[in-house]
């Protein structure tokens, strides 16, 4: 079920960062989505879709990586592992069976903000999935050594992804360089020495204080309505009393004194790759800049092959096979913008730096057009039209919200906020965001500088990283 590293890679990235940032935050408007709340606080959110007789059934827990103990790093995936287990109405491996004998698709993600599981099946079988997800969000039941066997398997998985992949470790490091102090610079699946300690006793404190329906959001995707779900709902879900949840407990990040750089060398760096990230407003904490206009500046500068980066070094200069930027404000505490190139071969690192360096004081010194901002405000809402056939696409875009704090009326509201916004409020949010000090640079090299670059593609990227980090079972 592992179809995601814990620092994802960059293949599917800058689709993926494009489709949630346009087509998620529009989700209420295009899905009519219905809601309501259950007596225990279970917050309920049903996007109906006729289109097939299918569902997408989302349960959301607010609790993510940056929710854990000092100390015990990679708890939160680590429950999410444990939840595959067994309860004692449904043994060990029985829950991913019967998922799979009913013709469904189940998976798991785990966030620094929330945690997240779901099913895709066909409608007749929802109140099954419903029962059994409801049954261990109540009554986890997993032995010692179980669990130890289930640590072992997070050890041997951060070591694939994370530690045997330099572009991975690349982005640890400067996530951990990039903030100082908010755990945010703690990467998802957890430290590997911090792993190795936990404790099934961990995971079942960490399951108590933050596993209950009041801390949950139930999301359904597909041709069901309202008025059939709500007893579906109030017969599993919420028949599980509300009990206290911890607090979350989040620290501030220091005021940003200088930049910084990470470098990573690697035998196995066939292509170099250069990439920089700065602290970006979320939707929640807005940080002294709208996150609207991050989100049209990010579209103009680097999204796709028509923003001005990619035009510049790739186009125009030819420095670079690609070039692009990603941002995305669903988060708590803070976001990132990101900025990533993949060097044409003979390229050093250095020349790409500067002619990023060039393209964003140009940014800064001439502005931006009315014209290029009302362009790229088009194409923001006018793609949101696309999530209207996805069946995953809504439960997961109203989930993430809701989990982070925000209402449906937000949701609702994002394409009126994106068609609001002005070349001014593009250039403020520029010059907020785009702080040397407020970034962190990386270099992927390989460990003899003279290592032949093989070329990529037209138009591919290469590398990049998406700012709302996800890491799947």
């Amino acid at each position: 079920m592992a179809t995601r590293p814990g620092l994802v890679r960059a293949g599917a990235i800058l689709c993926a960062l494009v489709f949630w940032l346009i087509a998620g935050p529009a989700a209420a408007r295009v899905f009519d989505a219905e809601t309501f709340t259950l007596d225990n606080g279970m917050r309920v959110v049903v996007v109906t879709n006729r289109t097939a007789p299918v569902v997408s059934h989302m349960v959301w827990y607010g609790v993510g990586a940056a929710d854990e103990p000092p100390g015990q790093s990679g708890v939160a995936h680590f429950l999410e592992h444990l939840m595959f287990l067994g309860t004692d109405a449904v043994p060990e491996g029985e829950f991913s069976e019967i998922v799979a004998r009913h013709g469904g698709e189940q998976n798991a993600f785990t966030s620094w903000d929330y945690t997240a599981y779901f099913q895709n099946v066909a409608v007749d079988r929802l109140p099954l999935m419903m029962e059994l997800e409801a049954d261990r969000m109540a009554n986890l039941a997993v032995g010692d050594l179980r669990a130890l066997n289930e640590r072992n398997v997070i050890v041997e998985e951060r070591r694939q992804r994370i530690d045997n992949d330099p572009s991975a470790r690349l982005n640890e490091q400067m996530f951990a360089a990039l903030f100082q102090n908010h755990p945010y610079g703690t990467p998802i699946i957890g430290w590997a020495h911090e792993i190795q300690g936990l404790t099934l006793d961990d995971a079942v404190e960490f399951y108590r204080d933050w596993y209950a329906p009041n801390n949950a959001v139930l999301v359904v995707s597909g041709d069901i309505d309202a008025e059939a779900l709500r007893p579906l709902a109030e017969l599993t879900y919420g028949r599980i009393p509300a009990r206290p949840v911890a607090e979350r407990v989040r620290p501030r990040e220091p005021e940003v004194a200088a930049e910084r750089q990470v470098t990573v060398r690697d035998e196995g760096v066939q292509l170099p790759s250069w990439r920089r990230f700065y602290q970006a407003p979320s939707y929640i904490n807005s940080d002294g800049a709208d996150p609207y206009a991050v989100q049209v500046l990010n579209e103009i500068f680097g999204a796709g092959s028509t923003s001005r980066l990619y035009r510049s070094l790739v186009v125009d200069q030819g420095v670079a096979v690609g070039a692009g930027s990603a941002y995305s404000p669903n988060d708590i505490d803070y976001s990132i913008f990101g900025v990533f190139v993949t060097p044409q071969a003979g390229t050093e690192p250095a020349e790409v730096e500067a002619a990023v360096d060039a393209e964003i004081d140009r940014l800064l010194e001439e502005g931006v057009e009315d014209e290029e901002v009302a362009a790229a405000r088009e194409r923001l809402a006018t793609e949101a039209i696309y999530a209207r056939d996805s069946l995953t696409g809504p439960a997961r875009t109203i989930g993430m919200a809701l989990t982070i704090g925000r209402s449906l009326e937000d949701v609702q509201a994002w394409p009126e906020r994106i068609r609001a916004v002005t070349a001014e409020d593009v250039m403020a949010a520029a010059r907020h965001v785009l702080q040397p000090e407020r970034s962190v640079t990386g270099e992927l090299l390989p460990v003899r500088d003279d290592l032949a670059m093989a070329p990529l593609p037209p138009g591919d990227a290469g590398p990049a990283v998406t700012p709302t980090e996800e890491i799947e079972q």
